[in-house]
């Protein structure tokens, strides 16, 4: 004698077999395989820092497009060589004085 069990799954009748088949699918799909669910978590991750960096660069990008348009004037390139690198002229002293930020 055969017991059939059905089970009701969204509103259709199936029976004990296609039910286990369908759990075991669902369970394999969702952790085991290539393509799982917690992998597709990673890579979505994995695209948003890589979205992230890409949008760090394209501003350092356009901050240093700025900063060679301005340098194409020999005014603002000899403030530039001034501030960032300390450059001076011939006959000329350059004295760098830090003040000390500490409170006592």
């Amino acid at each position: 004698m055969k017991l059939k069990k059905n089970f009701k799954f969204l509103g259709i009748s199936i029976g004990a077999t296609y039910a286990l088949i369908l759990t075991v699918f669902v369970v394999w799909m969702l952790f085991f395989d290539d393509n799982s669910y917690r992998r597709h978590k990673d890579f979505d991750k994995d695209i948003k820092e890589l979205e992230t960096w890409i949008d760090y660069h394209k501003k350092k990008i356009a901050e240093d497009k700025e900063t060679i348009k301005k340098l194409k004037d020999s005014l603002e390139l000899e403030r530039f060589a001034r501030e960032k690198y300390l450059m001076k002229r011939k006959d000329e002293d350059v004295y760098i004085i830090e003040f000390d930020t500490v409170k006592k």
